[in-house]
């Protein structure tokens, strides 16, 4: 079965074509990023026009690339949620319009959790192992952070997630506080590699420390809005925070540092929150996904913490880590296996949906 995705729900137009959920034909994505960099964050409405613009070449290219014409498609999926209103519009009425002109099915996918099938593209042996299960999923990036759990039945929610901001998020503020490039995540990540990670103590939110115990009901929440306090305290010492930020000059090997320090904050709370959930829920594997998911240090910890624990560790490629329609053309899939369509009356919503279950463990 030859599905086309479409994804649209930030600053990437995105399509792709995928056979029977893992073979990709095609993963085409034209990306904002230059556009978008000097206002230090996406724009929605910015965003809707260069997806209009951007949303017909990128699918020519996709049917292009992956040697085949509408007529080959068997259906046709899109991102409805979560995302900037005005982007997953563009992308939604677009697959509306092919979809009732093919007269193909018409499917419309969560991108949460389309980036957790995004890590099983090309893996499927693991989803169909039963000793798989049950697994821990990190969705980490810059609109969300959250733990979710999936059984063998497909059943799966939410058991953890960020009270405040989302970890790619306070990887973009800290970026913006330091005068350094948009996006923040990939620039302090590099940065890092040269800093000393214990330089500067920041602290991991909702992790347990000396004097500090944390509610029964956040034991697996997360809270990265105290990391970054704790970074505007450092650079402006005592003085009032309540006045323009002035970030003061660091040399390089302080800067380093201290994008070191503060990105291993935000890892050993990922970690941290991670294992202790698989520990909870007797997890076999655990699943790491989202743009963050592409920072090497997060990596490198989360391998060494799964091999430790004896945990299986399934970490999506970085092309299926930030944005792309091939994760929702896969996911898609099994929806159609399923039996599960949309009507043709699918709105955009723009916060994450509640969920009950996955359809790809079966």
């Amino acid at each position: 079965m030859i599905v086309l995705g479409i994804e649209s729900s930030c600053d990437e137009t995105a399509v792709s074509i995928v056979e029977d959920g893992h073979h990709v034909r095609s993963n085409i994505v034209s990306s904002q990023l230059a556009k978008h960099a000097p206002y230090g964050g996406v724009i929605p409405e910015l965003a809707a026009r260069e997806h209009l613009k951007s949303i017909g070449p990128v699918y020519e290219q996709a049917l292009s690339e992956a040697q085949l014409t509408r007529d080959d498609i068997d259906a046709v999926s899109v991102t409805y949620n979560p995302g900037l209103l005005p982007a997953l519009l563009v992308g939604l009425t677009f697959a509306k319009g092919l979809a009732a002109t093919l007269d193909k099915p018409f499917i419309g996918i969560s991108h949460f959790l389309a980036h957790v099938y995004g890590s099983f593209i090309g893996k499927q042996d693991i989803l169909e192992n039963s000793d798989s299960y049950p697994m821990i999923a990190l969705v980490v990036s810059g609109g969300h952070t959250a733990l979710i759990l999936i059984n063998e039945d497909g059943s799966a929610r939410i058991v953890g997630q960020t009270l405040d901001d989302a970890a790619g998020e306070a990887f973009d503020k800290a970026a913006k506080i330091l005068n350094l490039p948009y996006p923040g995540g990939p620039v302090i990540d590099k940065m890092s590699k040269s800093g000393n990670a214990q330089a500067v103590h920041f602290p991991r939110g909702l992790c347990p420390s000396p004097g500090h115990n944390v509610k029964p009901e956040n034991r697996l929440n997360f809270s990265f809005s105290g990391v970054k306090t704790a970074l505007l305290y450092h650079i402006k010492g005592n003085s009032d925070l309540s006045k323009e930020i002035v970030c003061p000059e660091f040399s390089e090997s302080q800067l380093a540092d201290i994008v070191a320090s503060y990105q291993e904050a935000i890892v050993d709370a990922l970690i941290t929150k991670t294992f202790r959930a698989c520990n909870d829920y007797d997890s076999k594997t655990v699943v790491v996904c989202g743009g963050v998911a592409c920072n090497s240090r997060l990596r490198e910890k989360m391998a060494s913490a799964a091999a430790a624990a004896g945990l299986e560790l399934v970490i999506a490629e970085p092309k299926y880590c930030t944005d792309n329609a091939a994760m929702i053309a896969g996911l898609a899939y099994y929806y159609l296996k399923e039996g599960q369509t949309s009507k043709f009356d699918l709105d955009a919503v723009p916060r994450l949906q509640a969920f009950k279950s996955v359809p790809f463990t079966r």
